[in-house]
Protein backbone atom coordinates (compact mmCIF):
# COMPACT_ATOMS: atom_id res chain seq x y z
CA UNK A 1 0.00 0.00 0.00
CA UNK A 2 1.55 3.36 -1.19
CA UNK A 3 0.33 5.78 1.96
CA UNK A 4 -0.27 10.08 0.32
CA UNK A 5 -0.24 12.83 2.32
CA UNK A 6 -1.67 15.67 0.29
CA UNK A 7 -1.99 19.42 1.90
CA UNK A 8 -3.61 21.67 -0.20
CA UNK A 9 -4.04 24.45 2.04
CA UNK A 10 -0.04 25.10 1.55
CA UNK A 11 1.34 26.49 -1.57
CA UNK A 12 5.33 25.89 -1.74
CA UNK A 13 6.38 28.20 -4.66
CA UNK A 14 5.48 28.73 -8.25
CA UNK A 15 6.04 25.92 -10.89
CA UNK A 16 7.29 27.98 -13.73
CA UNK A 17 5.98 26.58 -16.82
CA UNK A 18 9.31 27.02 -18.23
CA UNK A 19 9.89 23.93 -16.77
CA UNK A 20 7.87 22.28 -19.45
CA UNK A 21 10.64 23.95 -22.40
CA UNK A 22 11.89 21.86 -25.32
CA UNK A 23 15.05 22.10 -27.05
CA UNK A 24 15.53 22.10 -31.24
CA UNK A 25 19.36 21.54 -32.70
CA UNK A 26 20.55 21.34 -36.08
CA UNK A 27 21.30 18.01 -35.63
CA UNK A 28 19.70 15.04 -38.02
CA UNK A 29 16.37 15.63 -39.12
CA UNK A 30 15.19 17.89 -36.32
CA UNK A 31 15.15 21.22 -38.14
CA UNK A 32 14.77 20.62 -41.76
CA UNK A 33 12.12 18.04 -42.64
CA UNK A 34 11.19 18.04 -39.26
CA UNK A 35 10.31 21.63 -38.49
CA UNK A 36 11.29 23.63 -41.95
CA UNK A 37 10.46 21.67 -44.41
CA UNK A 38 10.21 25.48 -46.97
CA UNK A 39 7.33 27.44 -48.85
CA UNK A 40 7.84 25.59 -51.54
CA UNK A 41 7.01 22.07 -50.28
CA UNK A 42 3.58 20.15 -51.29
CA UNK A 43 3.55 19.17 -47.61
CA UNK A 44 1.24 21.74 -45.93
CA UNK A 45 3.33 25.10 -44.58
CA UNK A 46 3.70 28.65 -43.33
CA UNK A 47 6.33 30.59 -44.09
CA UNK A 48 8.25 26.93 -44.48
CA UNK A 49 7.06 25.64 -41.23
CA UNK A 50 5.19 22.59 -41.15
CA UNK A 51 1.26 23.28 -40.19
CA UNK A 52 0.82 19.49 -38.97
CA UNK A 53 4.20 20.26 -36.17
CA UNK A 54 3.14 23.97 -35.62
CA UNK A 55 -0.66 22.51 -34.40
CA UNK A 56 1.18 19.72 -32.67
CA UNK A 57 3.59 22.41 -30.74
CA UNK A 58 0.46 24.65 -29.42
CA UNK A 59 -1.72 22.07 -28.08
CA UNK A 60 1.15 20.67 -25.21
CA UNK A 61 1.72 24.99 -24.89
CA UNK A 62 5.30 24.77 -25.55
CA UNK A 63 6.65 27.71 -23.01
CA UNK A 64 9.89 27.78 -24.18
CA UNK A 65 12.34 27.12 -27.04
CA UNK A 66 16.48 26.09 -27.14
CA UNK A 67 17.94 27.04 -30.45
CA UNK A 68 20.42 26.67 -32.78
CA UNK A 69 22.44 24.02 -30.35
CA UNK A 70 23.76 22.67 -28.60
CA UNK A 71 26.81 21.49 -29.84
CA UNK A 72 26.03 23.03 -33.31
CA UNK A 73 25.49 26.86 -31.34
CA UNK A 74 29.69 26.99 -31.36
CA UNK A 75 29.69 26.78 -34.49
CA UNK A 76 27.54 28.51 -35.80
CA UNK A 77 28.21 32.10 -37.21
CA UNK A 78 24.41 33.58 -37.21
CA UNK A 79 25.07 36.00 -40.51
CA UNK A 80 25.13 32.97 -42.31
CA UNK A 81 21.77 32.38 -41.76
CA UNK A 82 19.54 35.74 -42.74
CA UNK A 83 19.23 37.51 -45.95
CA UNK A 84 18.23 36.13 -49.37
CA UNK A 85 18.12 32.48 -49.42
CA UNK A 86 19.51 32.32 -52.75
CA UNK A 87 22.68 34.26 -50.83
CA UNK A 88 22.63 32.35 -47.79
CA UNK A 89 26.63 29.91 -48.14
CA UNK A 90 25.43 26.21 -47.54
CA UNK A 91 27.95 24.45 -44.57
CA UNK A 92 28.80 21.28 -43.82
CA UNK A 93 27.23 19.81 -40.25
CA UNK A 94 30.46 19.04 -39.00
CA UNK A 95 28.99 18.03 -35.85
CA UNK A 96 26.30 16.19 -36.46
CA UNK A 97 26.63 13.76 -39.77
CA UNK A 98 28.31 15.78 -41.89
CA UNK A 99 25.54 16.48 -43.54
CA UNK A 100 25.04 20.01 -46.02
CA UNK A 101 22.86 22.22 -44.58
CA UNK A 102 21.25 25.54 -46.86
CA UNK A 103 21.09 27.78 -44.03
CA UNK A 104 16.87 28.22 -44.96
CA UNK A 105 16.72 28.05 -41.26
CA UNK A 106 18.19 30.96 -38.99
CA UNK A 107 17.23 33.51 -37.09
CA UNK A 108 13.88 34.98 -38.30
CA UNK A 109 12.82 31.65 -39.51
CA UNK A 110 12.97 30.62 -35.71
CA UNK A 111 11.52 33.42 -34.29
CA UNK A 112 8.48 32.90 -36.95
CA UNK A 113 8.48 29.39 -35.41
CA UNK A 114 8.00 30.38 -32.05
CA UNK A 115 5.17 33.17 -32.86
CA UNK A 116 3.59 30.09 -34.44
CA UNK A 117 3.80 28.07 -31.55
CA UNK A 118 3.57 30.59 -28.72
CA UNK A 119 6.89 29.97 -27.28
CA UNK A 120 9.58 32.06 -25.87
CA UNK A 121 12.91 32.05 -28.16
CA UNK A 122 16.06 30.79 -26.09
CA UNK A 123 18.73 31.32 -28.22
CA UNK A 124 22.44 29.73 -27.66
CA UNK A 125 25.43 31.89 -28.82
CA UNK A 126 28.77 30.95 -30.30
CA UNK A 127 31.39 31.26 -27.72
CA UNK A 128 33.34 28.44 -28.57
CA UNK A 129 34.15 29.63 -31.95
CA UNK A 130 32.88 33.11 -32.66
CA UNK A 131 33.93 36.59 -31.29
CA UNK A 132 32.51 38.73 -28.46
CA UNK A 133 31.69 41.06 -31.41
CA UNK A 134 30.30 38.42 -33.05
CA UNK A 135 27.80 37.53 -30.27
CA UNK A 136 27.16 41.11 -29.38
CA UNK A 137 26.20 41.71 -32.96
CA UNK A 138 23.72 38.81 -32.61
CA UNK A 139 22.05 40.73 -29.75
CA UNK A 140 21.92 44.17 -31.22
CA UNK A 141 20.16 42.68 -34.74
CA UNK A 142 17.66 41.08 -32.74
CA UNK A 143 16.85 43.55 -29.76
CA UNK A 144 18.15 46.91 -30.53
CA UNK A 145 15.22 49.49 -31.96
CA UNK A 146 17.05 52.85 -33.48
CA UNK A 147 19.69 53.47 -35.90
CA UNK A 148 23.01 51.50 -36.15
CA UNK A 149 24.06 48.75 -38.86
CA UNK A 150 22.60 45.61 -37.14
CA UNK A 151 19.13 47.16 -36.88
CA UNK A 152 19.34 48.44 -40.25
CA UNK A 153 20.46 44.88 -41.62
CA UNK A 154 17.76 43.20 -39.70
CA UNK A 155 14.91 46.20 -41.60
CA UNK A 156 16.66 45.41 -44.61
CA UNK A 157 15.93 41.55 -44.37
CA UNK A 158 12.61 42.03 -43.59
CA UNK A 159 11.98 42.92 -40.29
CA UNK A 160 11.27 46.33 -38.84
CA UNK A 161 10.47 46.13 -35.38
CA UNK A 162 13.13 44.73 -33.42
CA UNK A 163 11.80 41.17 -31.22
CA UNK A 164 11.33 40.35 -27.97
CA UNK A 165 14.32 38.02 -26.77
CA UNK A 166 14.61 37.32 -23.03
CA UNK A 167 17.07 33.99 -22.79
CA UNK A 168 19.85 33.80 -23.68
CA UNK A 169 22.93 31.69 -23.28
CA UNK A 170 26.40 32.48 -23.51
CA UNK A 171 27.72 29.40 -24.75
CA UNK A 172 27.30 25.64 -24.47
CA UNK A 173 29.28 22.56 -23.15
CA UNK A 174 32.39 24.53 -22.97
CA UNK A 175 33.54 21.59 -20.92
CA UNK A 176 33.50 20.20 -24.40
CA UNK A 177 32.36 20.37 -27.69
CA UNK A 178 31.87 24.15 -26.98
CA UNK A 179 35.89 24.41 -26.34
CA UNK A 180 36.92 21.93 -24.30
CA UNK A 181 37.76 24.80 -21.54
CA UNK A 182 38.32 24.62 -17.57
CA UNK A 183 35.52 26.12 -15.41
CA UNK A 184 38.02 28.76 -15.04
CA UNK A 185 38.86 29.57 -18.41
CA UNK A 186 35.17 29.34 -19.07
CA UNK A 187 34.36 31.52 -16.04
CA UNK A 188 36.67 34.45 -17.44
CA UNK A 189 35.15 34.17 -20.59
CA UNK A 190 31.72 34.07 -19.65
CA UNK A 191 32.71 37.73 -17.76
CA UNK A 192 33.62 39.09 -20.66
CA UNK A 193 31.12 37.46 -23.52
CA UNK A 194 28.37 38.49 -21.42
CA UNK A 195 28.96 41.94 -20.50
CA UNK A 196 28.48 42.56 -24.23
CA UNK A 197 25.16 40.87 -24.46
CA UNK A 198 23.54 44.13 -23.89
CA UNK A 199 19.83 44.86 -22.96
CA UNK A 200 18.52 47.72 -25.93
CA UNK A 201 15.65 49.97 -24.76
CA UNK A 202 12.87 47.80 -22.78
CA UNK A 203 14.43 44.15 -23.86
CA UNK A 204 15.54 42.74 -20.99
CA UNK A 205 17.99 39.49 -21.64
CA UNK A 206 18.52 36.71 -18.97
CA UNK A 207 21.94 34.96 -18.72
CA UNK A 208 21.89 31.41 -19.14
CA UNK A 209 25.89 30.38 -18.53
CA UNK A 210 27.21 27.01 -19.38
CA UNK A 211 26.86 24.71 -16.38
CA UNK A 212 28.50 21.12 -15.67
CA UNK A 213 27.98 17.56 -17.35
CA UNK A 214 26.31 15.36 -14.63
CA UNK A 215 28.54 15.34 -11.65
CA UNK A 216 30.80 17.65 -12.33
CA UNK A 217 30.25 19.87 -8.98
CA UNK A 218 33.82 21.58 -9.06
CA UNK A 219 32.53 23.50 -12.27
CA UNK A 220 29.04 24.51 -10.50
CA UNK A 221 31.87 25.54 -7.33
CA UNK A 222 33.68 27.64 -9.88
CA UNK A 223 31.07 28.95 -11.87
CA UNK A 224 29.11 30.57 -8.87
CA UNK A 225 32.20 31.76 -7.11
CA UNK A 226 33.57 33.81 -10.04
CA UNK A 227 30.52 34.84 -11.93
CA UNK A 228 26.85 34.47 -9.89
CA UNK A 229 26.36 37.93 -10.09
CA UNK A 230 26.79 38.31 -13.70
CA UNK A 231 24.26 35.54 -14.33
CA UNK A 232 20.43 34.90 -14.23
CA UNK A 233 20.77 30.94 -14.82
CA UNK A 234 22.78 28.14 -14.80
CA UNK A 235 22.77 25.36 -16.99
CA UNK A 236 23.15 21.20 -16.16
CA UNK A 237 23.21 18.45 -18.96
CA UNK A 238 22.02 14.89 -18.35
CA UNK A 239 20.94 12.26 -20.40
CA UNK A 240 19.53 9.06 -19.45
CA UNK A 241 20.84 5.82 -20.67
CA UNK A 242 21.25 2.11 -19.56
CA UNK A 243 24.14 2.84 -17.81
CA UNK A 244 24.58 6.27 -16.03
CA UNK A 245 28.04 5.20 -15.72
CA UNK A 246 29.55 3.81 -18.95
CA UNK A 247 28.60 6.73 -22.04
CA UNK A 248 28.83 3.69 -24.42
CA UNK A 249 26.20 1.74 -23.21
CA UNK A 250 23.24 2.95 -24.48
CA UNK A 251 21.25 0.41 -25.57
CA UNK A 252 18.49 -0.03 -27.85
CA UNK A 253 15.05 2.07 -27.64
CA UNK A 254 12.45 -0.58 -28.65
CA UNK A 255 13.93 -4.03 -27.94
CA UNK A 256 14.81 -4.23 -24.19
CA UNK A 257 14.39 -6.43 -21.27
CA UNK A 258 13.12 -6.06 -17.69
CA UNK A 259 17.19 -5.59 -17.07
CA UNK A 260 17.62 -2.35 -19.22
CA UNK A 261 13.82 -1.33 -17.81
CA UNK A 262 15.31 -0.98 -14.53
CA UNK A 263 18.43 0.41 -15.76
CA UNK A 264 16.73 3.30 -17.22
CA UNK A 265 14.34 3.93 -14.28
CA UNK A 266 17.48 3.90 -12.10
CA UNK A 267 19.37 6.47 -14.40
CA UNK A 268 16.49 8.67 -14.65
CA UNK A 269 16.11 9.03 -11.25
CA UNK A 270 19.50 9.97 -10.72
CA UNK A 271 18.32 13.24 -11.75
CA UNK A 272 17.11 14.04 -8.42
CA UNK A 273 20.44 13.23 -6.94
CA UNK A 274 22.56 15.93 -9.13
CA UNK A 275 19.34 18.80 -8.55
CA UNK A 276 19.64 18.54 -4.87
CA UNK A 277 23.43 18.39 -4.99
CA UNK A 278 24.25 21.15 -7.99
CA UNK A 279 21.70 23.46 -5.69
CA UNK A 280 23.63 22.78 -2.96
CA UNK A 281 26.49 24.46 -4.05
CA UNK A 282 24.63 27.07 -5.77
CA UNK A 283 23.18 27.90 -2.13
CA UNK A 284 26.10 28.26 -0.76
CA UNK A 285 26.99 31.42 -3.01
CA UNK A 286 23.44 32.33 -3.79
CA UNK A 287 21.28 31.84 -0.91
CA UNK A 288 18.62 33.93 -2.18
CA UNK A 289 17.74 31.79 -4.84
CA UNK A 290 18.53 34.73 -7.83
CA UNK A 291 20.58 32.43 -9.98
CA UNK A 292 17.83 29.22 -11.54
CA UNK A 293 19.26 26.03 -12.29
CA UNK A 294 18.06 25.20 -15.91
CA UNK A 295 18.49 21.81 -17.11
CA UNK A 296 18.47 22.97 -20.88
CA UNK A 297 19.38 19.12 -22.16
CA UNK A 298 17.86 16.24 -20.69
CA UNK A 299 16.01 12.98 -21.81
CA UNK A 300 16.92 9.79 -23.15
CA UNK A 301 20.14 8.42 -25.42
CA UNK A 302 19.60 5.34 -26.47
CA UNK A 303 20.92 3.63 -29.73
CA UNK A 304 19.95 4.96 -33.02
CA UNK A 305 17.38 3.22 -35.07
CA UNK A 306 18.95 0.67 -37.24
CA UNK A 307 19.99 1.84 -41.40
CA UNK A 308 20.12 5.39 -40.11
CA UNK A 309 22.30 7.97 -40.10
CA UNK A 310 24.44 7.50 -36.75
CA UNK A 311 24.87 11.22 -36.65
CA UNK A 312 21.20 11.78 -37.05
CA UNK A 313 20.00 10.23 -33.27
CA UNK A 314 16.93 8.91 -34.71
CA UNK A 315 15.29 6.58 -31.86
CA UNK A 316 11.86 5.30 -31.86
CA UNK A 317 9.98 6.70 -28.41
CA UNK A 318 8.52 3.80 -26.33
CA UNK A 319 6.48 4.02 -22.98
CA UNK A 320 9.35 3.54 -21.52
CA UNK A 321 10.77 6.80 -22.29
CA UNK A 322 7.13 8.11 -20.74
CA UNK A 323 7.80 7.07 -17.56
CA UNK A 324 11.55 8.80 -17.84
CA UNK A 325 9.10 11.81 -18.54
CA UNK A 326 7.18 11.64 -16.14
CA UNK A 327 9.96 10.85 -13.28
CA UNK A 328 11.55 14.20 -14.72
CA UNK A 329 8.66 16.38 -14.78
CA UNK A 330 7.82 15.01 -11.28
CA UNK A 331 11.31 16.03 -9.64
CA UNK A 332 12.12 19.32 -11.44
CA UNK A 333 8.38 20.57 -9.97
CA UNK A 334 9.67 19.18 -6.78
CA UNK A 335 12.47 21.38 -7.09
CA UNK A 336 11.15 24.50 -8.16
CA UNK A 337 12.48 26.93 -6.05
CA UNK A 338 15.61 26.77 -8.18
CA UNK A 339 14.67 24.43 -11.27
CA UNK A 340 13.09 27.47 -12.92
CA UNK A 341 13.50 25.75 -16.33
CA UNK A 342 14.38 22.51 -18.36
CA UNK A 343 14.24 21.36 -22.28
CA UNK A 344 13.65 18.54 -23.56
CA UNK A 345 16.33 16.90 -26.01
CA UNK A 346 15.11 17.17 -29.00
CA UNK A 347 11.62 18.44 -29.76
CA UNK A 348 11.80 16.30 -33.51
CA UNK A 349 13.35 12.92 -34.90
CA UNK A 350 16.28 13.47 -32.25
CA UNK A 351 16.36 11.58 -29.52
CA UNK A 352 13.74 11.62 -26.66
CA UNK A 353 11.55 13.44 -28.98
CA UNK A 354 7.94 13.92 -29.04
CA UNK A 355 7.17 14.36 -32.78
CA UNK A 356 8.49 11.97 -35.44
CA UNK A 357 7.98 12.70 -39.37
CA UNK A 358 8.72 10.46 -42.19
CA UNK A 359 8.13 12.93 -45.18
CA UNK A 360 4.09 14.02 -45.28
CA UNK A 361 3.55 12.03 -42.26
CA UNK A 362 3.88 12.85 -38.46
CA UNK A 363 3.23 10.16 -35.60
CA UNK A 364 3.26 11.91 -31.63
CA UNK A 365 4.63 10.07 -29.32
CA UNK A 366 4.69 9.12 -25.81
CA UNK A 367 7.04 11.60 -24.19
CA UNK A 368 4.75 14.40 -26.38
CA UNK A 369 1.18 12.50 -24.41
CA UNK A 370 3.20 12.91 -21.46
CA UNK A 371 3.87 16.38 -21.85
CA UNK A 372 0.29 16.84 -22.69
CA UNK A 373 -1.14 15.38 -19.34
CA UNK A 374 1.57 17.29 -17.57
CA UNK A 375 1.16 20.98 -19.26
CA UNK A 376 -1.72 21.35 -16.30
CA UNK A 377 1.25 21.77 -13.88
CA UNK A 378 2.65 24.90 -15.78
CA UNK A 379 2.80 28.07 -13.55
CA UNK A 380 0.63 26.07 -10.89
CA UNK A 381 1.29 26.46 -7.32
CA UNK A 382 3.75 23.46 -5.84
CA UNK A 383 1.93 21.23 -2.86
CA UNK A 384 3.24 19.57 -0.31
CA UNK A 385 2.76 15.81 -1.84
CA UNK A 386 4.08 13.24 1.07
CA UNK A 387 5.08 9.84 -0.30
CA UNK A 388 5.46 6.57 1.44
CA UNK A 389 5.47 4.09 -1.19
CA UNK A 390 7.30 0.61 -1.37
CA UNK A 391 10.23 -0.56 -3.89
CA UNK A 392 10.43 -1.72 -7.27
CA UNK A 393 12.97 -4.93 -6.52
CA UNK A 394 14.94 -5.86 -9.41
CA UNK A 395 17.63 -8.53 -8.50
CA UNK A 396 19.64 -7.02 -5.85
CA UNK A 397 18.85 -3.74 -6.56
CA UNK A 398 15.86 -1.00 -5.34
CA UNK A 399 14.57 2.04 -6.66
CA UNK A 400 10.99 4.07 -5.27
CA UNK A 401 8.11 2.59 -7.13
CA UNK A 402 6.25 5.64 -7.34
CA UNK A 403 7.37 8.96 -8.53
CA UNK A 404 4.60 12.07 -7.99
CA UNK A 405 4.10 15.52 -7.42
CA UNK A 406 0.97 18.04 -7.25
CA UNK A 407 0.16 21.15 -7.86
CA UNK A 408 -3.32 23.95 -7.52
CA UNK A 409 -3.61 26.08 -9.86
CA UNK A 410 -5.19 29.49 -9.84
CA UNK A 411 -8.97 28.34 -10.06
CA UNK A 412 -8.42 26.50 -7.32
CA UNK A 413 -8.04 22.67 -9.41
CA UNK A 414 -5.38 20.30 -7.85
CA UNK A 415 -3.62 18.30 -9.99
CA UNK A 416 -1.70 15.37 -8.50
CA UNK A 417 1.03 13.04 -10.92
CA UNK A 418 2.11 9.76 -10.52
CA UNK A 419 4.02 7.33 -12.13
CA UNK A 420 4.56 3.36 -11.95
CA UNK A 421 7.75 2.67 -12.37
CA UNK A 422 7.29 -0.99 -11.72
CA UNK A 423 6.36 -3.01 -15.09
CA UNK A 424 4.28 -5.82 -13.59
CA UNK A 425 3.24 -4.71 -10.05
CA UNK A 426 -0.04 -2.47 -9.42
CA UNK A 427 0.45 -0.04 -6.99
CA UNK A 428 -2.66 0.43 -4.60
CA UNK A 429 -2.21 4.05 -3.27
CA UNK A 430 -4.64 5.84 -0.77
CA UNK A 431 -4.10 9.63 -0.18
CA UNK A 432 -4.93 11.50 2.28
CA UNK A 433 -6.32 15.33 1.10
CA UNK A 434 -5.82 17.95 4.01
CA UNK A 435 -7.04 21.54 4.14
CA UNK A 436 -9.37 20.84 1.12
CA UNK A 437 -13.34 19.65 0.65
CA UNK A 438 -12.64 17.80 -2.81
CA UNK A 439 -16.02 16.06 -4.56
CA UNK A 440 -14.74 14.87 -7.91
CA UNK A 441 -11.99 13.29 -9.39
CA UNK A 442 -11.30 13.02 -13.00
CA UNK A 443 -7.80 11.60 -14.71
CA UNK A 444 -6.44 10.60 -17.71
CA UNK A 445 -4.03 7.31 -18.42
CA UNK A 446 -0.82 6.57 -20.20
CA UNK A 447 0.37 2.64 -20.04
CA UNK A 448 0.37 -0.62 -22.14
CA UNK A 449 0.60 -4.48 -21.74
CA UNK A 450 3.88 -4.05 -23.66
CA UNK A 451 7.28 -2.13 -21.83
CA UNK A 452 7.89 -1.13 -25.06
CA UNK A 453 4.74 -0.08 -27.01
CA UNK A 454 5.34 3.20 -28.95
CA UNK A 455 3.33 4.44 -32.06
CA UNK A 456 4.47 4.02 -36.13
CA UNK A 457 3.63 5.76 -38.95
CA UNK A 458 1.21 2.58 -39.85
CA UNK A 459 -0.12 2.60 -36.40
CA UNK A 460 0.02 6.08 -35.13
CA UNK A 461 -2.39 5.83 -32.25
CA UNK A 462 -0.92 1.97 -30.66
CA UNK A 463 -0.33 3.86 -27.53
CA UNK A 464 -2.16 7.32 -26.11
CA UNK A 465 -3.85 8.52 -22.91
CA UNK A 466 -6.87 6.91 -22.25
CA UNK A 467 -9.78 8.59 -19.89
CA UNK A 468 -8.77 6.89 -16.05
CA UNK A 469 -12.04 6.32 -13.96
CA UNK A 470 -10.15 4.45 -10.99
CA UNK A 471 -9.35 6.59 -9.12
CA UNK A 472 -12.47 7.20 -6.26
CA UNK A 473 -12.72 10.04 -3.65
CA UNK A 474 -14.16 9.35 -0.23
CA UNK A 475 -14.33 11.35 3.35
CA UNK A 476 -11.14 13.20 2.33
CA UNK A 477 -9.03 9.96 0.87
CA UNK A 478 -8.28 9.30 -2.53
CA UNK A 479 -8.01 5.85 -2.93
CA UNK A 480 -7.08 4.16 -6.48
CA UNK A 481 -5.19 1.29 -7.83
CA UNK A 482 -2.67 2.10 -10.16
CA UNK A 483 -1.37 -0.44 -13.14
CA UNK A 484 1.91 -1.16 -13.44
CA UNK A 485 4.33 1.12 -16.04
CA UNK A 486 1.81 3.73 -15.98
CA UNK A 487 1.43 7.76 -16.04
CA UNK A 488 -1.55 8.81 -14.15
CA UNK A 489 -2.80 12.81 -13.81
CA UNK A 490 -5.15 12.88 -11.78
CA UNK A 491 -7.43 16.26 -11.42
CA UNK A 492 -9.93 17.43 -7.83
CA UNK A 493 -12.22 19.58 -7.85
Amino acid sequence: MVQMTLETGKKLAKINKNIYGHFSEHLGRCIYEGIWVGSESTIPNTDGIRNDVVEALKKIQIPVLRWPGGCFADTYHWRDGVGPYDQRPAMINTHWGGVVENNHFGTHEFFRLCELIGAEPYICGNLGSGTVQEMQEWVEYMTFDGESPMANMRKENGRAEPWKLTYFGVGNENWGCGGNMRPEYYADEYRRYATYVRNYGENQIYKVAGGASVDDYHWTEVMMREAANQMDGLSLHYYTRVSKDDWSIKGSATNFTEDEWFSVMKSALFMEELVVKHSRIMDKYDPDKKVALIVDEWGTWFDVEPDTNPGFLYQQNTLRDALVAGIHFNLFNNHCDRVQMANLAQTINVLQAVILTEGEKMILTPTYHVFDMFKVHQDAELLPLHVDCGEYRFNDEAIPQISASASINEEGKVHISICNLDPKESAEISCLIRDGHYTKVSGLILTDSEMNAHNTFDNPDNIKPELYKEAVLENGKLHTLLPPKSVVVLSLE
